[in-house]
């Protein structure tokens, strides 16, 4: 199972790198444009925290646990990138964005997986 989570974890942290380096380094605008039609609702500065948050938890994810520094982290990592998936499902079925649900549903099942496998019995 550790293997696993360790599998779900690098697959979590290369998905929310990509997508929080896109949410910093684009505009509002074009990131609109491309069809995240949410960020149309927010500020400028609003998406570039998301954006933000995302990195964070990508490095979170992985690092505290490589290193072997306060690994503890990686669960809150998961648990941290769950909430804000769960943010984004709520997010996506009031505005009736029903293509995102599934990766948002998605992404949220797999940052549960390993905040739960984390801080219960696969725990560092």
């Amino acid at each position: 199972m550790n293997t696993t989570l360790w599998v779900i974890t690098g697959v979590l942290a290369l998905i929310f790198l990509a997508a929080g380096l896109m949410k910093i380094s684009q505009p509002r605008e074009k990131l609109a444009a491309s069809g995240m039609a949410w960020t149309a609702d927010f500020s400028p500065g609003a998406v570039k925290t998301v954006g933000a948050v995302e990195v964070l938890g990508a490095v979170g994810l992985i690092v505290p646990a490589a290193l072997g520094i306060a690994p503890t982290l990686t669960a809150w990592a998961a648990f941290g990138l769950a909430a804000t998936m769960l943010g984004a499902t709520v997010l996506h079925l009031r505005r009736k964005e029903t293509t995102a649900l599934p990766v948002a549903l998605l992404l949220l099942l797999l940052a549960t997986v390993v905040a739960w496998g984390r801080f219960g019995p696969h725990a560092f």
